[in-house]
């Protein structure tokens, strides 16, 4: 007899052997957000030759087009894939599916809300990022464009996470590096006016984005529609509730809080820096792009993560379910601290790509030396806090990353006050990642993910 289509033979992400099952899932999610970050290197470079301008337009833009990444993915995205994972580990496909809907509904209208915000208020955010004149202009007429189009990432990103939800890493990732290739691609096209195509400058790289976004969102909704996946996504027949809302919302909504202090926390923190000086900024500058390219080592392992862990609540195994976030925030925590041991001892490994000013790499060395120490601990944070979403229980985590901001903003402005010399802002930056890792840890550790979660999940 064949069984339904949702109702698939078991799951390995229960019953599997945990170490060997996380990597096989987390894998294709690091490569797919390592292309991703190439995806930001390549177009820094091809604006880069569009002239300062534009790359000055791009750079107060890009803090929030990150910010609708890091929402719609790791934050709402980590919602999706919990309360689709938590559904399937109970045995309760019809909730399964119906939470897909529920959430394409969120990523729809996150996603024109998220439009209007940026589209009405962008302006007044350049200039308080200090864009004026024509760099001021450019930015609008780039973000305009770029965030008119909000809506297919967080669909991509929705469906993306529906799908991780269900244990179903490799369609996703395949899918963000196919985007990833083809926006790289038409991008340096319409930025640039190569072969028959126009030179449209900024406002034709930020088309490049939508359009590969579009291709990407149509390829993952053809993939969940016609029931190639474990569950099948289907727009009629399912009413919509309340309680399923909640559901996702409760992870979902509160993950988005995390993202939001990050962007608060580098750009206060940039802020700073940048009282010192054009040395230190530059320095600083190079050691925070390392920074930037941890993060989807992170990212990975803890996306792999989340569904491992919502389906063992689902199914009532809160211990497996622990052991899964623990032994995935070590294995984070193993792999940048031993990138950033290397960095913190040979500085220059990283820093001699960016530069050949002595007075710059100086400045760069000591963020290595005072931040690459503490990679590790960010890594244990940033995993456990994806970890956590998979419990439904992301509040710890969450105020872990409240106590970094608001530490980073007083500490910052009384080592300001002082005078104090860069190091000891860099010596602030590991502090906090260190303060970040463990107060995460603890929130993990004192918070209860108990049976009460699995009986939600079935229903």
């Amino acid at each position: 007899m064949t069984p339904p289509p949702d109702r698939a033979p078991p799951n390995p992400l229960l019953a599997g052997p945990v170490l060997p099952t996380l990597l096989r899932l987390a894998l294709p999610n690091v490569l797919a957000m390592t292309m991703a970050v190439a995806v930001g290197i390549a177009e820094t470079y091809y604006i880069g030759l569009l002239g300062t301008t534009p790359l000055a337009a791009m750079a107060v833009v890009f803090p929030f087009a990150m910010l609708t990444q890091m929402m719609s993915s790791g934050a709402m995205g980590g919602g999706v894939s919990s309360a689709v994972s938590r559904a399937l580990g109970a045995g309760n496909a019809a909730r399964a599916r119906a939470s897909a809907l529920h959430a394409l509904v969120i990523g729809t209208v996150a996603g024109l809300a998220y439009s209007a915000l940026f589209v009405a208020g962008g302006p007044a955010l350049y200039r308080l990022l200090g864009a004026s004149g024509e760099v001021l202009e450019r930015a609008i007429g780039y973000g305009n464009v770029l965030f008119s189009g909000a809506v297919l990432v967080w669909l991509s990103n929705t469906l993306a996470s529906v799908l991780r939800g269900t244990g179903n890493m490799k369609v996703p990732s395949t899918t963000i590096l196919a985007t990833a290739v083809l926006q790289i691609v038409l991008g340096g096209c319409l930025g640039l006016g190569l072969g028959p195509f126009p030179r449209l400058g900024l406002t034709g790289v930020a088309l490049g984005q939508l359009i590969a976004t579009s291709a990407g969102v149509a390829y993952l909704a053809w993939y969940l529609a016609t029931g190639r996946g474990r569950l099948t996504l289907t727009l009629t027949g399912i009413p919509l509730s309340r309680e399923l809302f909640v559901d996702i919302l409760k992870v979902g909504a509160l993950a988005c809080l995390s993202p939001v202090q990050s962007v608060l926390a580098t750009v206060v923190f940039t802020g700073l820096i940048a009282r010192l000086g054009v040395l230190p900024l530059a320095g600083y500058g190079i050691g925070q792009r390392l920074e930037f390219l941890l993060i989807p080592i992170a990212f990975g392992v803890g996306v792999a993560a989340v569904p491992m862990v919502g389906m063992a609540i689902g199914a009532g195994d809160v211990r497996r379910a622990r052991r899964v976030a623990w032994t995935a925030g070590g294995v984070s925590a193993v792999n940048l601290g031993l990138l950033g041991s290397a960095v913190a001892v040979f500085p220059d490994l990283w820093a001699g790509l960016f530069s050949a000013d002595p007075a710059v790499l100086e400045v760069a060395r000591q963020y290595l030396r005072w931040a690459g120490p503490a990679f590790a601990f960010f890594g244990l944070g940033l995993t456990l806090y994806f970890a956590s979403q998979g419990s439904g229980k992301v509040l710890g985590p969450v105020l872990a990353a409240t106590l970094r901001l608001v530490l980073v903003a007083a500490v910052g402005a009384w080592l300001n006050a002082r005078g104090a010399p860069a190091w000891q802002y860099f010596a602030l930056v590991g502090a906090v990642m260190v303060l970040y890792g463990v107060s995460t840890a603890a929130a993990i550790r004192l918070t209860p993910w108990g049976p009460q979660t699995a009986a939600a999940a079935r229903g």
